[in-house]
């Protein structure tokens, strides 16, 4: 393929690292974001954030042309959760997660309506492996209840999944097989540490090359940038490596 054309194709590394603003105050976040201007400009905000400050950080954002993953992981009956995917979708978040069995699935295809939020179904956390599993009564393995999931969510009309790295090229797989090799089913990947990070509570996890190589499409990553001594620079950092494992998988792909 010439160079031209794979400079069009070319993945921008940038877009794809996903900050997780997990932190409990919105001061502390808004100085992140502000430390992270012109490296960053995709945020996740989970339950810790949401508890203190609600939605109120979210226009901020997008006001200031940043992306937003919403991770509420909605679970609930599917009038309800219908309901508050409508109120998301009025907001321009860019990604929301939620939970559950085909029916909330749907409904929160239904509430999202044509907006262009992507709903992405959360799989198996990535804080669980094969003994918790027992422990919660599953008899699978944590792999079989990802590929389920994982089905459930591509029947339902679902935009990708949240999965570890570990289960991610089985999940490409499926979605190929279920939609076609040109469908693009969403991978967005927790877990992801640097080699020089710690493994923290995270019992599947990989690293930003790696779980590129097994077809994530985004990584969420927060701890290894937010508690760095110069969170900019590992930011920056992390960044880089994804690039070459994208541009890689271009190279490879023409």
């Amino acid at each position: 393929m010439p160079v031209a054309e794979l400079e069009m194709l070319r993945i921008d590394a940038s877009e794809r690292l996903i900050f997780a603003l997990d932190v409990p105050s919105v001061d502390e976040a808004r100085e992140l974001i502000r430390q992270l201007e012109g490296v960053v400009s995709f945020f996740k905000i989970g339950i810790e954030l949401y508890v203190s400050s609600g939605l109120a950080i979210i226009p901020e954002l997008v006001q200031q042309n940043k992306k937003v993953f919403l991770d509420l992981k909605y679970f609930d009956v599917p009038e309800t959760v219908k309901s508050a995917v409508e109120r998301v979708a009025s907001l321009g978040v860019s990604f929301l997660t939620i939970h559950g069995n085909g029916q909330i699935i749907k409904a929160a295809v239904e509430g999202r309506g044509n907006a262009p939020l992507k709903l992405l179904s959360v799989t198996v956390l990535t804080s669980l492996d094969s003994d918790d599993m027992k422990d919660l009564g599953f008899e699978c393995s944590v792999e079989d209840l990802v590929i389920r999931r994982a089905t459930k969510a591509l029947e339902a009309g679902c935009d990708g999944v949240i999965t570890s790295p570990r289960e991610a090229d089985k999940v490409r797989d499926l979605a190929t097989i279920m939609k076609g090799q040109d469908h693009k089913f969403l991978i967005v990947t927790p877990g992801i540490r640097p080699k020089s990070s710690a493994r923290d509570d995270h019992k599947r996890l990989s690293h930003p090359a790696d779980a590129i190589q097994a077809g994530a499409d985004y990584l969420v990553i927060g701890r290894p940038i937010r508690e760095s001594l110069d969170p900019r620079q590992a930011a920056k950092d992390i960044i880089s490596e994804m690039q070459t494992a994208f541009d890689a998988l271009e190279i490879e792909r023409s």
